[in-house]
């Protein structure tokens, strides 16, 4: 029988591929400044420096987002591992991001 870890907070990185994460935001509103901080901290606690992140201004670079048929911002798309995924909103709903990046959230002690 194999021995469980103890670790409370198991990160799911090992072993897989890189996450390969693009966030559409417009400009530096509340709203688009709370999404690039609540990425950041979720990806660096969950994912361990194992993802790439690009922040896409719509403001700078609206044939990107037409691309990805960006309708809403901020809108965060999970380009791998597969399958691709979308969230839309300001990413303060932890458990929402990381049910949308196939992530388990972390258990509270």
């Amino acid at each position: 029988m194999k021995k469980r870890s103890s670790r409370k907070a198991p990160r799911r990185t090992a072993g897989r591929d890189k996450y390969v994460l693009r966030l559409y935001v417009t400009g530096t509103t509340s709203k688009s400044v709370r999404a690039i901080q609540n990425v950041r901290r979720i990806c660096d606690e969950h994912l361990s420096g194992a993802y790439d992140l690009e922040i896409v201004d719509l403001y700078k670079n609206l044939p990107l987002a037409r691309g990805d048929q960006i309708v809403a911002v901020p809108t965060l798309i999970k380009r791998l591992p597969e399958p691709l995924r979308r969230l839309i909103g300001d990413m303060s709903d932890e458990q929402r991001v990381l049910i949308g990046l196939d992530l388990r959230p972390r258990r509270r002690a």
